[in-house]
């Protein structure tokens, strides 16, 4: 066959194609999700990396809470609509009730002299099921019915899913015990164990006696935890039990809402702890156990993470109270409904911002965060503020922005001769207008605007926004820093700066003695020169000042940091709980990242005593007027000493699709899943209406060579009907040769 004839059926074969690609328009031809999912209530998200940590004694991050709070139920929560953030019974019938009480065991009043303990009584609400497990799976004789002796019999079991048996039974208060024992234990490496060994009462005499126990065990035997005595807990009944604290902890509160007092059955911790189980990543870190309302049924880190609902979460149900304005923005519309919406979390592993960023235009993934890369597609930033772009709104998507509870700072190390508090009073004063200069170049303003996309404000002290203690307006800002002018802040002149340079020795950025420059260094991490770096020596040029970098790579960064041989630096804390405590004690004295060898979260190693004095005062109180005093007081120590020179409060921006339905950004729990709902039909209609494939190109393309090639097969025909022809006449063709 010729080229034209060539050309003509790949023509009549692209028609069909065509037609049958324009057939099947009302569906997402280019869906990278399962076709049998289409249609369903599921919602899918993405994760960049692997969870490390998902046992509960462990996990420390936000990147592992997003799936295992969802999983495992402390005995508290946070409100998820009501702000400021409020505490309230997840698995309770009540709050702990609190009981004071003195040495002797005496009850006595919560401000009484004598106050040595703080007991808290629990009681949950009965009938909370755990989710089909093996780990509770039973044999006919009410025993566990998977008991490895050795570990070849765990040879045939890879993942959780190759366990066919599974059970499941009450959630009891020996759970919630047994969890506490879980953190007291040495071996777990709990990273709050530390703290928590001051309050509660008899947790570090249960950790030697547990590690001593240990000593004597075989090499992979199970210890068993309810086995050794732990007085600061007690199993009142299966519904009640009891936490014994060293004196008084209000905020003990907010971490019975973290997954750290979760409750850990003991066939989980008895059944992950099977000889050959761990050797196959059969853990509770890798495999959850939990009565909440999702369960994890897929732990594929390089390609997947699923969450299903838990076909035995008890009745929990939408609120039907929040702030005032949640009714306008129809957040209190599923009030009182069932929990939880969605049936499944479909999370995929995306390591690059871009092909999310198209997925979630195209409708793949619901919901989406924004990237520097796309920020200009998807925000616009106008004199009447930030909204989102013309684009996103034609497609009905929604923006939420939410300052998150977090403070990060340019900080100094207060040891350091040259920039710290040291030396003489006369010394200490000159280096405090050095700290104070740099405080006024350093615009964080500026750099929030050219580095992050507007997507924080800058912070006046380290109590971010929603915290109790916050300032707003005039009281709120630092006056060494900043100036009040019509209704707003107004960062003081680079002549100001100039001026207290001078006085601190070093007029025209040189030593005045001396006459040497004042080189500065800035610790960081990671190596090369940046556009940030660039920034950075042009504010300190303002001053004169030569801003020097050492990079490091970030363990080399943290010893030195624990050594003190930093001298500038930039790092951040976000809140564990909601409470200022959790963000002043970054400043107080014996939390010196030094004088604690690294265990303490005072990386400037600031040291003021009258600070420390009201901090211990502080830290233990309510929420009251006598409280904020205080606090403004240790704020007013802070602007003068200016241990940071600058900080700021980073901004959450989240991107969600129309159908997606009570969403509201949480800054402190996670455990918020269970309240976001999807319409999975309306999904649908739009992800085929966003990805109808363009085929007028391939039809305009089919008929071109269908018209381009018939003259020349209508020739190729006829030559080939000629020579049949002459096939059949032959004489005719002698006539012709004639």
């Amino acid at each position: 066959m010729g080229i034209t004839g060539k050309s003509l059926l790949a023509a009549l074969i692209s028609l069909p194609l065509v037609l049958s690609l324009s057939a099947c328009k009302d569906q997402a031809w280019n869906n990278p999700h399962a076709a049998d999912e289409a249609g369903k209530n599921i919602l899918y998200s993405s994760f960049s990396g692997r969870p490390k940590h998902l046992d509960p004694v462990i996990s420390y991050s936000s990147d592992e809470g997003r799936f295992i709070d969802q999983i495992y139920d402390p005995p508290l929560q946070y409100h998820y609509l009501k702000r400021p953030f409020q505490l309230e019974p997840n698995t309770l019938t009540a709050m702990p009730t609190i009981v004071y009480r003195n040495a002797e065991g005496q009850e006595v009043a919560a401000d009484a002299a004598d106050l040595a303990f703080s007991d808290y009584y629990f009681e949950l609400q009965p009938g909370i099921l755990y989710q089909p497990h093996p780990a509770l799976a039973l044999n006919d004789e009410g025993g566990a019915f998977y008991q490895f002796t050795d570990s070849n019999d765990a040879a045939a079991f890879s993942t959780l899913s190759d366990f066919t048996e599974t059970g499941t039974r009450e959630l009891k208060a020996e759970d919630y015990v047994y969890q506490i024992r879980r953190l007291a234990d040495p071996t777990s490496l709990s990273p709050i164990r530390g703290l928590l060994s001051e309050y509660i009462v008899g947790m570090n005499e249960f950790g030697d006696k547990a590690k001593d126990i240990r000593a004597e065990l075989q090499d992979g035997e199970w210890l068993d935890l309810r086995s050794i005595e732990f007085s600061g807990v007690e199993v009142i009944d299966d519904h009640r039990y009891r936490v014994r604290l060293n004196g008084k902890y209000p905020q003990f509160n907010y971490w019975l809402a973290f997954h750290f007092f979760a409750p850990v059955p003991v066939e989980a911790d008895r059944f992950y702890n099977m000889p050959g189980m761990s050797d196959r990543n059969l853990t509770l870190d890798w495999y959850p156990i939990g009565t909440g309302p999702y369960m994890m049924t897929e732990n594929d880190p390089n390609k997947v993470i699923i969450l299903e609902r838990n076909p035995n979460y008890r009745d929990d149900f939408y609120p039907s109270e929040g702030e005032s304005s949640d009714g306008d923005a129809g957040l209190l519309d599923d009030a009182g409904q069932k929990l939880p919406f969605i049936d499944k979390f479909v999370y995929r592993l995306e390591k690059e911002s871009i092909p999310l960023w198209s997925k979630f235009l195209q409708g793949y993934y619901d919901r989406s965060g924004i990237s520097s890369d796309s920020f200009d597609q998807a925000v616009k930033i106008g004199a009447s503020g930030i909204g989102l772009s013309e684009e996103m709104l034609e497609r009905g998507i929604s923006l939420e922005v939410d300052v998150l509870p977090g403070t990060y700072y340019f900080g100094f190390n207060m040891l350091d001769p040259v920039v710290g508090d040291v030396g003489t009073t006369e010394e200490r004063t000159r280096k405090r207008k050095l700290r104070q200069a740099i405080a006024i170049v350093y615009d964080q303003a500026e750099y929030i605007s050219i580095f992050m996309n507007g997507r924080g404000e800058t912070g006046m002290s380290p109590l971010p926004p929603g915290i109790f203690g916050y300032q707003e307006g005039e009281e709120g800002i630092n006056p060494n820093v900043f100036k009040w002018v019509d209704g707003k802040p107004v960062r003081r002149s680079i002549g100001h700066a100039k001026e207290l340079l001078a006085q601190a020795g070093y007029p025209g950025g040189r030593n005045a003695n001396t006459g040497e420059p004042l080189v500065l260094n800035l610790d960081t991490v990671g190596a090369g020169a940046s556009a940030t770096q660039n920034w950075l020596i042009k504010q300190f040029k303002k001053l004169d000042i030569q801003l020097n970098f050492r990079a490091t790579d970030y363990n080399r960064f943290k010893d030195k940091m624990k050594a003190g041989n930093a001298q500038m630096f930039q790092w951040g804390w976000m809140a564990d709980y909601p409470d200022a405590e959790n963000f002043l004690f970054l400043l107080y004295g014996p939390n010196g990242l030094v004088t604690t060898k690294g265990a303490g979260v005072n990386s400037s190693n600031y040291d003021n005593p009258r600070y420390n004095e009201l901090f211990e005062k502080m830290k233990l109180m309510e929420n009251t007027p006598e409280r904020m005093a205080i606090i403004r007081d240790m704020l007013l120590i802070v602007h003068n000493d200016v241990p940071w020179a600058s900080s700021f409060h980073p901004h959450s921006y989240v991107l969600n699709n129309e159908w997606v339905s009570n969403s509201k950004p949480h800054g402190i729990s996670k455990a918020v899943i269970k309240y976001l709902k999807i319409d999975p039909e309306r999904r649908t209609e739009l992800q085929a209406q966003w990805n109808s494939p363009v085929i007028w190109p391939l039809i305009l393309v089919a008929a071109l060579l269908f018209v381009v090639a018939l003259p020349g097969y209508m020739a190729y025909r006829r030559r080939l009907q000629h020579r049949v022809s002459s096939t059949l006449n032959p004489s005719t063709h002698q006539d012709g040769g004639q």
